[in-house]
């Protein structure tokens, strides 16, 4: 072989090896950008935010955690690690990713553009906290801040059932001084102790803060609560929930059998919606959004025992029908069609109760609480919502391993409802090739 040829070979020996050594890691580098960019939304940065000075890069360490567990699952829980040793980017995930994603359920209109409030605030504590997701639902608790925030930021309107200025201001301060991933400026509360006149056995999660009460349970008759807390926590609307081979005795006395005067269309239409809907609903007999002219400055109110009077509106529309005397509920759908929602027998607080027919009932919405949050529908719909956030896609929507992880993170979900995990879990599934 000849000189010149040797050096060829050689020369082409280093342009592989350099070009091996370049590329190294670069399928995880990118993978490590996709968690990071989907779970956070910002870009990442070599500084802490803070002003400590230059750190590591967060994008060199998710490299490196990939590159030592391919699954992604340890780089996405690095991603929203708020604790010293983690991603300083972090507490974009809870101030602004954690906002956005809850924000639509806390308005009829479900928009994005909402303000951080009581609601929107308790889901990011519990999930930032890895708490008992079903707790959403049922718990005397709210998450609100301790007054005085540390890097510099003061507030100076405390939590307030009357106006949510608190909240406001506390998302003003912005995710430095307003970090929502620090348990020393979010914390948790029982609601009862913070909410003037609601007793401990009349909260239920989210269902009664403030801003659900206001856009739920203002004007109207309350069953608006019933249906965007299925749309919101069990994704479904009551469309697809319509079962005309219910009982219709919970049906209230406003709502009409002869709509247009042809009976028809109640017996074939109306009733499979009602049917399941006044049943449940029954459990918000007692609340009320109490207001002067502009909603945004009432305050909820929970009259014990007496039957709020909206709920007994319009009587001559059918006077034999269901007229409130309580907050008793009652689950026609535990039976028919949408047995298929999964409905569990295991409660961890009030006792499963069943009438002679196998329907559940209960008082209240705590109680109501308890029987939407131990379905399998909530905790699919939980996994599903995350997916859309972080894979900007359904589960669904494409042939491949989507559906089959779906499915497999559900199951896990429902060892411990650790919201946390199914974030880190589907950023992992999603990190792309």
């Amino acid at each position: 072989m000849g000189k010149k040829n040797t050096i060829s070979l050689v020369l082409l020996a280093l342009t592989v090896l350099l070009s091996q050594s370049l590329w190294a890691g670069d399928v995880e580098r990118r993978q490590a950008k996709r968690i990071h960019d989907r779970l956070t939304g910002v870009n990442i940065s070599s500084v802490d935010p803070d002003g400590a000075g230059p750190l590591k890069s967060p994008l060199d360490e998710m490299e490196d955690l990939l590159l030592a567990d391919p699954t992604g699952k340890t780089a996405a829980q690095f991603a929203i690690d708020n604790t010293a040793t983690g991603n300083p980017n972090a507490r974009y995930f809870y101030n602004v990713t954690l906002k956005n994603f809850t924000s639509p359920w806390t308005n009829e209109e479900q928009t994005v553009f909402a303000p951080l409030n009581d609601y929107t605030a308790t889901v990011i504590g519990l999930i930032r906290d890895g708490a008992d997701f079903r707790r959403v639902l049922y718990d005397d608790i709210v998450y609100h801040a301790n007054g005085i925030v540390p890097r510099g930021g003061i507030l100076t309107n405390s939590y307030s059932p009357s106006n949510n200025l608190h909240y406001e201001q506390l998302e003003a301060l912005g995710p430095v001084a307003g970090d929502l991933s620090d348990d020393t400026i979010l914390t948790p509360a029982p609601m009862s102790t913070i909410t003037t006149g609601l007793p401990a056995s009349a909260t239920a999660g989210v269902m009664t803060s403030r801003a659900a009460a206001m856009a739920f349970f203002s004007d109207g008759t309350n069953r608006a609560m019933f249906r965007f807390t299925m749309m919101n926590h069990l994704c479904t609307d009551l469309e697809p929930l319509k079962d005309v081979s219910r009982s219709p005795d919970r049906i209230r006395q406003d709502v009409s059998r002869s709509p247009g005067g042809d009976s028809r269309i109640f017996l074939n239409s109306c009733v499979g919606c009602h049917a399941g809907m006044d049943g449940m609903a029954g459990a918000f007999a007692y609340y009320e959004w109490d207001y002067t002219t502009d909603k945004t400055d009432g305050n909820l109110v929970f009259t014990d025992g007496a039957v709020s009077g909206k709920h007994l509106i319009n009587p001559s529309n059918f006077e034999p029908g269901y007229v409130m005397s309580d907050d008793s509920w009652v689950n026609y759908w535990r039976n028919g069609q949408n047995w298929l929602l999964g409905w569990s027998d295991n409660r961890d607080l009030t006792p499963l109760l069943k009438d002679d027919k196998d329907n559940s009932i209960g008082n209240g919405a705590k109680s109501l609480g308890e029987e939407l949050a131990n379905s399998d529908a909530f905790a699919q719909c939980q996994v599903d919502k995350v997916f859309e956030a972080v894979c900007l896609r359904s589960p669904t929507e494409f042939f491949g391993t989507d559906r089959a992880v779906r499915d497999s993170i559900v199951t896990a979900f429902k060892t411990n409802y650790n919201m946390r995990e199914v974030f880190t879990d589907v950023a992992a599934h999603c990190k792309g090739n």
